[in-house]
């Protein structure tokens, strides 16, 4: 079994357009492997033996979280499972966190660079704490984005301290814990309570080194996740395959973890 812990789709209407914008404002530097649709995603899933799906969407303004996130509950199937999309600069979280746990959904996405703040703001805290207190898993992209320059809003040393001051409840890093950053996630996250997951990972650092964090921090919170459309999940699951970690080790990453996080 495999569960891509990390994807994104966009309604069939918008897709092309939140393609291409992100395209354009990346500069290209990922060209995408689906046309960011659902049966998109699906299609792949098939090609390439993915079982479910964690979609992730990414708000960028307060105003369309319950629209948004109405969609994406609505997109759900044994197939897709959707996070809630949150943007933390709402004039009132608690009731906008209510809201997404009212719609059952499992957890939250945030995105520091997209949505202008740092993971370890002051304010940040607060929100961390409700949103966990509701039993919601929090994903937070982590490191380099193609979009933003640096310095980067979500380091490996923010997410160590975010680490610290929460009590209980799952919060991921995306990205290793760091797009291009893994020299820091081994010096700084490796071993702190908090979930990596392993999507665009293969084209910043080696098998070696990726192996190395896994039994650093431990298999049982690495999370296989693909960022799709923005890379190919068949690599990463060869890359993954290719490396000397144990079979259990791999089990844990592609899917026992997920099904333990997700309580399927």
């Amino acid at each position: 079994m495999i569960i891509d812990f990390h994807t994104h789709v966009f309604p069939d209407a918008i897709a092309k357009r939140a393609i291409d914008g992100l395209i354009a404002s990346s500069g290209g530097l990922f060209p995408p492997y689906s046309d960011g649709t659902v049966q998109g995603l699906i299609k792949n899933m098939d090609a390439w033996g993915i079982d479910i799906s964690v979609n992730h969407p990414v708000l960028t303004k307060p105003t369309s979280l319950e629209s948004t996130n109405r969609w994406a509950k609505s997109i759900e199937s044994e197939r897709i499972i959707s996070f809630a999309g949150f943007h933390p600069h709402t004039d009132d979280f608690k009731r906008d966190i209510d809201f997404i746990a009212s719609l059952g959904f499992r957890g939250i996405k945030m995105h520091p660079e997209f949505q202008n703040f740092n993971v370890d703001d002051g304010f940040m805290l607060p929100i961390y704490d409700y949103a966990l207190s509701k039993g919601l898993i929090l994903l937070l992209h982590s490191g380099f984005d193609p979009s933003y320059k640096p310095p980067y809003r979500s380091t490996p040393k923010m997410f160590a301290r975010v680490s610290k001051q929460l009590q209980g409840g799952t919060i991921v890093a995306a990205h290793l814990g760091g797009q291009r950053l893994c020299d820091e996630v081994e010096e700084h996250l490796c071993g702190k309570n908090v979930y990596f997951d392993t999507c665009m990972g293969f084209e910043y650092y080696s098998q070696e080194q990726f192996t190395r964090i896994v039994r650093a921090h431990g298999a049982d919170k690495i999370l296989f996740a693909s960022d799709s459309p923005w890379s190919c999940a068949k690599n990463e699951i060869d890359a993954i395959n290719n490396t000397p970690l144990t079979q259990e080790e791999k089990d844990l990453i592609f899917y026992k973890n997920a099904k333990r996080l997700l309580g399927i």
